[in-house]
């Protein structure tokens, strides 16, 4: 069942009014397979590969292989290594660290309600589906994460093929698969399961349904995140707050990167190797700078924030972008960000008083999500009872 585009176009108001009321909490979406969605009322029906429906038996054994460090090279690491549920499946690294110790170089990004992202990484417009981007992190070379190659792939997958539980899992997750685990299986079911990572119950949603209030600094904070002071909703306004969303109803998708003038290394624009965003990719020098805008649902629990890493509190992030901009005055990064020729032009200063600071903070705090922080259908199956 897909809801209808004037749906949508509700919760977009919801969104940008911020207005009380009750509301439907969720619906529960079924599909053919017999895996239902259980979301928001005003949140738009998933959209999900053909090839890779999802089901109960495929999303509990992605769940397992997540939560698996025998899906690494050397058996040291899983997928909820750098996804942590507790922190919003982040890791509160500045960068992660890959299995054999290597760091990345990008700071993990939050994985709840990834199925609505139309683009899957900080800087790359051609990683658009789960399952391709799972190739990255599993077999990628510069750097290593899961350190899987072509020298222990076969043994890898031994682990899982010769283990009895596995072989159960894997024959009721594809039933009619002559040789059910395989390495295209082992990605579509982690890809299943984290399109089931799911959040929608924050105090904000709460407070849009009139079950929550808010207090006097949090509804200063909505109200300058959506008013043309602050405009923070230009770039997080869709229901999952940013400005890339995908959905079984899209008929045209938008997929923004933005230079927020962070750096200006060399007083022309330039961003520090090997983090330059889009231009990494394409070579042009328009993309210098140009990062996905992440949502910032729970992102009270998802310090330190950028793609870097390199800012430690949300108040440092509002600040920044309030003066336009960083500055960086000393050190091999030094240079004035504000000035930064390729900066979208919606960054630019706006002066917030360090109460206005405070406000959009308290604001933002709303949007943690507990339960998403504590579901058991989401967490480590080798450290919980099981779910029936």
């Amino acid at each position: 069942m897909i809801r209808s585009l004037a749906a949508l176009t509700g919760a977009a108001a919801l969104v940008s009014c911020g207005g009380g009321g009750e509301t439907k909490v969720t619906e529960v979406i079924p599909n053919s397979t017999g895996f239902s969605w259980v979301l928001p009322a005003f949140f738009p029906a998933p959209k999900v590969p053909a090839d890779n429906p999802m089901s109960t038996e495929k999303v509990e054994l992605g769940r397992h292989l997540f939560y698996d460090v025998r899906l690494s090279g050397n058996a040291t690491q899983s997928c909820a290594s750098c996804h942590q549920q507790d922190k919003a499946f982040t890791d509160a690294r500045s960068v992660s660290i890959g299995s054999t110790g290597e760091p990345t170089d990008r700071n993990s990004q939050s994985l709840a309600n990834v199925v609505y992202s139309p683009t899957l990484t900080w800087a790359n417009p051609a990683l658009v589906s789960l399952e391709k981007q799972m190739e990255v992190p599993l077999f990628g070379e510069h750097p290593v994460e899961m350190g899987i190659n072509d020298s222990n792939k076969a043994a890898v997958l031994a682990r899982f093929s010769s283990n009895s539980d596995y072989q159960a899992k894997f024959k009721a997750a594809y039933p009619s698969d002559a040789t059910p685990v395989s390495w295209i299986n082992i990605i579509r079911a982690i890809a299943s399961f984290q399109r089931s990572i799911l959040s929608g119950n924050s105090r904000y949603d709460q407070y849009l349904a009139g079950k929550a209030n808010f207090n006097d600094a949090e509804l200063r904070g909505m109200n300058l995140f959506n008013g043309e002071k602050a405009e923070c909703f230009h770039c997080h306004g869709s229901f999952n707050f940013n400005n890339q969303i995908i959905h079984a109803a899209s008929t045209q998708v938008e997929t923004p990167f933005h230079n927020t003038g962070l750096y200006n290394t060399d007083g022309k624009g330039a961003y520090p190797e090997p983090n330059r965003g889009v231009f990494e990719l394409s070579g042009l020098l328009r993309d210098m700078g140009q990062f996905r805008a992440p949502s910032l649902r729970n992102v009270a629990v998802t310090a330190p924030y950028m793609h870097d890493g390199s800012m430690a509190t949300l108040e440092e992030v509002v600040s920044t972008y309030a003066a336009g901009g960083r500055n960086i005055t000393s050190g091999p990064n030094a240079g004035d960000g504000r000035i930064n020729p390729y900066k979208d032009p919606l960054i630019s200063n706006i002066s917030l008083t360090p109460q206005e600071v405070a406000d959009l903070v308290a604001f933002l705090k709303t949007l943690t999500d507990d339960t998403l922080l504590t579901n058991p259908k989401l967490a480590n199956p080798f450290t919980q009872p099981a779910q029936h």
